[in-house]
């Protein structure tokens, strides 16, 4: 099993987050929060209570895993942008017919060695493909040794939702692209609920989301050598209703600059850095969105609270 590596380079991390840090207002991108020790804690979070996401589309998962697969087909290859620990790749891959390929495509290279590794093992008929790259720019994809039928995009969780809507229609194009012609895309997007129940999913009791976002400052501080003080930083989690997503955020709690990379950044009290969006959708909004990149929702599968949805997208 070979890595075929295209893991983003310290240059691209700095020119992001300096980038990310002149705006007003400051953001910070998501997909950096997965360093070896955020993917940990993101699998900790995904065990809590209050973070029904994972648990409810496992759910759907078990209760229609096989007809899912009836959907995908015999022998295809498996693409999964953001791959991470691979759970629910297990279950789908049990399911499929005679898959050929299956190829995991992760930021953070030691999370897909883990997991490639795991499946390479529990799969020895099946070929792994593992790519470390940045999901959300272009990327090649490895040639497979036996043609598969079909090519398919997985891409469970709710990372969709991290994508504003002009970026989600860009972003499932591109995936279109990437298993077309005849291919198909199978994603989770999660669906709007009780405000409650939104913001407890991001703002945990036991304050493991909070650390996972502090852990992005923490990994700016160890990659650049900034000197951004975690105790003058603190989580905010809170759902915006227009916009209709819940937003993380990092708060300064005192006046104070931070040196990036040579650069210095000055933060007033109360001042943030908008790290994360989570858009939640309803089923025709996101249809609307699948549509204008070219897809059509062929089949919806919902748990029964309609707290989550896994949607079968092929071409329009």
């Amino acid at each position: 099993m070979r890595v075929h590596d295209l893991e983003p380079e310290r240059k691209r991390l700095r020119d992001d987050v300096v980038a990310g840090l002149r705006r007003s207002p400051r953001t910070l991108p998501c997909k950096y929060f997965y360093d070896e020790r955020g993917s940990r804690l993101f699998e900790k979070i995904c065990e809590l209570d209050e973070y029904y996401l994972t648990r409810t589309e496992l759910v759907i998962l078990e209760r229609s895993v096989a007809e899912m697969a009836r959907c995908l087909g015999p022998r295809c290859m498996l693409i999964e942008p953001g791959s991470g620990s691979g759970t629910k790749t297990r279950l789908l891959l049990e399911a499929l017919e005679s898959p050929v390929a299956w190829v995991p495509v992760d930021i953070s290279r030691d999370v897909l060695l883990r997991s490639s590794e795991s499946i390479d093992g529990a799969h020895p008929e099946l070929e792994v493909l593992p790519v470390c790259a940045d999901f959300t720019q272009p990327f090649a994809l490895p040639t497979p040794r036996h043609r598969p039928a079909r090519r398919v995009v997985y891409f469970p969780g709710s990372t969709i939702g991290n994508f504003d809507p002009p970026e989600v229609v860009r972003f499932l194009a591109r995936l279109r692209e990437l298993c077309a012609p005849g291919g198909a895309v199978l994603i989770g997007a999660d669906l709007r609920k009780d405000r409650k129940v939104l913001e407890a999913a991001y703002d945990d009791a036991a304050g493991v989301t909070a650390e996972f976002n502090l852990n992005l400052l923490l990994r700016v501080n160890r990659e650049l050598g900034a000197d951004f003080d975690l105790g003058c930083f603190r989580h905010r989690a809170v759902w915006d209703e227009e916009r209709g997503r819940v937003e993380m955020h990092l708060v300064s709690t005192a006046a104070q600059t931070v040196q990036v990379d040579g650069e210095s950044f000055s933060f007033a009290p109360g001042e943030a850095i908008h790290s994360e969006s989570s858009y939640k959708y309803d089923l025709e909004g996101f249809a609307g969105l699948a549509a204008a990149a070219g897809l059509a929702v062929a089949r919806v599968w919902l748990d029964e609270r309609r707290w989550f949805s896994v949607q079968y997208l092929t071409e329009a």
